[in-house]
């Protein structure tokens, strides 16, 4: 099985946010998810592959050609596959994965849930698709979706679709009964 983990090419602020990306990576391995990602080197994307590879697992990294140097492509990888750009980057890993997820990240890590969230919400894939919400860093996020909700631009279902967790060990549950 494959998961998706959209993150942030830099390593944020607090150094939580690393371990945690270590800790996903590891316990992928240790679950049996090899990884999909964007294919960079940098920030939490590299930790999250590093922490893969190192114990033993498999990494496919997806990068468009303009971001190759931009974001350091990873060269350790199982496989690195470079594409033409961002929509195609996209395509490719909704099709690659079996699974999504979203750790603390900015516009780039953001786009591509969103993106990836409205495909399953317009029956366009089943695959799950779940939020980190890793030391309340998407509590703002998550009050913005309440807000959409209560103002009838999103149905109460799209709190179902995108499934919001506190921890790896909670997603690596999740994964487990899928």
């Amino acid at each position: 099985m494959k998961l998706a983990v959209y993150c942030g090419s830099k390593p944020g602020k607090d150094p939580r946010y690393a371990q945690e990306a270590k800790a996903l990576g590891q316990s992928m391995v240790e679950h049996h998810w090899d990884l999909v990602f964007g294919g960079g080197h940098s920030g939490l994307m590299g930790i999250v592959a590093d922490a893969v590879l190192a114990h033993g697992g498999r990494a496919y990294g997806v990068i468009p050609e303009a971001l190759v140097d931009r974001e350091m492509a990873h060269q350790g990888l199982t496989e690195l596959h470079t594409v033409k750009d961002m929509h195609e980057r996209k395509m490719q890993m909704m099709n690659m994965a079996d699974a999504f997820v979203a750790l603390p990240g900015g516009p780039g890590t953001m786009e591509e849930l969103f993106e990836v969230w409205t495909w399953h919400m317009l029956n366009y894939h089943q695959k799950p698709c779940f939020l980190l919400n890793l030391y309340g860093y998407y509590d703002a996020f998550i009050t913005l979706l309440d807000n959409m909700i209560s103002h009838e631009f999103a149905w109460p279902e799209v709190t179902r679709s995108l499934v919001v967790l506190d921890s790896v060990e909670e997603l690596m549950q999740r994964l487990r009964r899928h």
